[in-house]
């Protein structure tokens, strides 16, 4: 399915549709519109999309990505925020019979709902997008977390987040955002997008991260709440040992201390290294040992 108008994200045609809108590009929502047509591409086959493929997009835009996600998938369901960009994309987007616009703020959608009711779900079921910087994390974790099963997530973000997220035990970046993303699935970033490649441009390079369903964990939590909480508490003061961590978490008290150290010397970790030195496994292990010691 092609159009016989140039593409959307062709430098002339995005800006053609910018003045004919007269779109006041809000930054506050995140809207930055990529123009450069070989990033699309890539993008495409960085989520390795077929023709059978049902695929999710955050923040359409005037229909940049969309419009290539509508090109290669089977059908594209896209969430839009700004009722501004309603008639843009009706516009944009009619050559496309299989893209519909949903009017609605992502994170308060119910995508398990929404999914069931538009989509053949016996097909792959994969999220592109180009994530607004402002709320990339919640969305992600919201994906992650949720019911709906995904074969793929292939999303842009800022690059500095891109780092977080596949970043490996005793790096700078490595931290609870790192855990929650990892725990769950494998992450690589597939390229690096240069900021010239938007109009407006960001202050930032992005990156596009891939992720896939990992491999099932061989020791699991007690509880996936719990072990998040854990890890965030883990990593509250990163400049302090994990002693001074432990302590935020559970108290001050000599018994508390105590218990502390206690569980510390069962699982074999020593008391002065940093939170960001310990592996995914580690804070599995100490969750649920802190657990058996009755302080989780």
């Amino acid at each position: 399915m092609t159009s016989k108008n140039p593409p959307i994200a062709s430098p002339a045609r995005t800006q053609a549709i910018i003045n004919r809108y007269r779109l006041s590009i809000k930054k506050s929502l995140g809207q930055n519109f990529l123009t450069d047509l070989n990033v699309l591409n890539k993008i495409v086959a960085a989520a390795n999309l077929t023709e059978k493929d049902n695929v999710i997009e955050v923040g359409p835009g005037i229909g940049s990505l969309t419009e290539f996600l509508a090109q290669n998938a089977h059908q594209v369901l896209a969430f839009e925020i700004d009722q501004n960009l309603l008639p843009v994309l009706d516009d944009t987007l009619a050559p496309y019979d299989n893209v519909e616009i949903i009017n609605q703020d992502i994170l308060q959608a119910n995508l398990t709902e929404v999914a069931n009711e538009r989509f053949d779900m016996s097909l792959p079921l994969k999220l592109v997008a180009n994530l607004p910087y402002y709320i990339t994390t919640p969305i992600l974790m919201g994906v992650l977390q949720g019911d709906l099963q995904f074969e793929s997530i292939t999303v842009m973000m800022q690059k500095e987040v891109a780092d977080r997220l596949v970043a490996h035990p005793g790096t700078k970046a490595y931290g609870e955002l790192s855990i929650a993303v990892q725990y769950r699935s494998n992450a690589e970033i597939s390229f690096i997008v240069p900021r010239t490649a938007f109009i407006p441009q960001p202050n930032v390079d992005s990156a596009i991260v891939t992720l896939t369903k990992r491999e099932p964990h061989k020791v699991l939590p007690f509880d996936e709440k719990a072990f998040f909480k854990f890890v965030k508490g883990s990593f509250m003061h990163r400049r302090k040992s994990y002693w001074n961590n432990l302590q935020g978490i559970f108290g001050k008290q000599p018994e508390v201390k105590e218990r502390i150290l206690k569980v510390l010397d069962e699982v074999k970790i020593d008391k002065g290294i940093r939170a960001e030195t310990l592996q995914m496994t580690d804070f599995i292990r100490l969750t649920n040992a802190f657990h058996e010691e009755g302080l989780l």
